[in-house]
């Protein structure tokens, strides 16, 4: 049986041999996964201006836009990091996007992990496991950011956007476009250093400025359990 071992708020940690308890996350350390790079795929280059419009027009035809993001979660210098896509060396976001019409949650997901994160959606590898829902993002009108609420005055929506955990394996192979990257970043700057990541470009979706983390706050009623093959840790 693996090694435990379990990360408390303190940033101490001590050997786990109950795992009763429901609410665990086991991670694995970032040293488990292959990361490989393919073919660079073409991205939209429009102005805010036109991107309003091409909203506007989605929603005539398809309705409230729906989207949906994967919170992942590796062990990196026995620390929780989180996994972001960097795209072309800008902006940081999760891995998602948007759902086709009449397409679930969980296969909408599934399918945008497999078309960002792998070689294609040829079903090679592990399942990917779809957990818990963090947080539930907003779009009051088409000008607006995401809000983690709807306002109360807000009838019609113009996107819904969830976050949901997927658990990762002991090991998978992640294959992104080259104008892409995969990093590992600690959980606890994405938490703690505001400045930072508004300079660095972190998605919005991670946090929201003057509020509370949502999903970040949903991640602390688990018990974070690194998982150590080689019992070096």
């Amino acid at each position: 049986m693996a090694d435990r071992t379990v990360v408390l708020e303190n940033g101490n940690s001590h050997r786990s041999t109950d795992h009763s308890d429901t609410d665990e996350l086991d991670i694995y350390p970032l040293s488990c996964y292959y990361f490989g790079s393919r073919e660079a795929v073409s991205l939209r280059n429009e102005t805010v201006g036109e991107r309003v419009l091409r909203m506007k027009a989605n929603y005539d035809a398809y309705g409230m836009r729906k989207c949906v993001s994967a919170v992942l979660v590796v062990e990196l210098f026995k620390h929780p990091h989180v996994l972001l896509l960097q795209v072309q060396n800008s902006t940081f976001k999760l891995p998602g996007g948007r759902l086709r019409v009449g397409e679930s949650d969980i296969d909408g997901l599934k399918r945008k992990l497999s078309s960002n994160l792998s070689v294609g959606e040829d079903g090679r590898g592990p399942e990917w496991e779809i957990g818990e829902c963090l947080g539930i993002w907003w779009r009051p009108n088409f000008e607006s950011l995401l809000y983690p609420y709807l306002p109360a005055s807000t009838k019609k929506p113009k996107e819904c956007h969830k976050l949901f955990l997927v658990r990762l394996p002991a090991s998978r192979r992640f294959i992104v476009p080259r104008n892409f990257k995969l990093l590992a970043v600690p959980l606890c700057q994405l938490h703690d250093n505001e400045e930072t990541r508004a300079s660095e470009n972190i998605d919005f979706l991670l946090f929201t400025k003057g509020q509370p983390d949502p999903f970040l706050h949903q991640l602390k009623q688990f018990e974070v359990l690194i998982i150590c093959n080689d019992g070096k840790m």
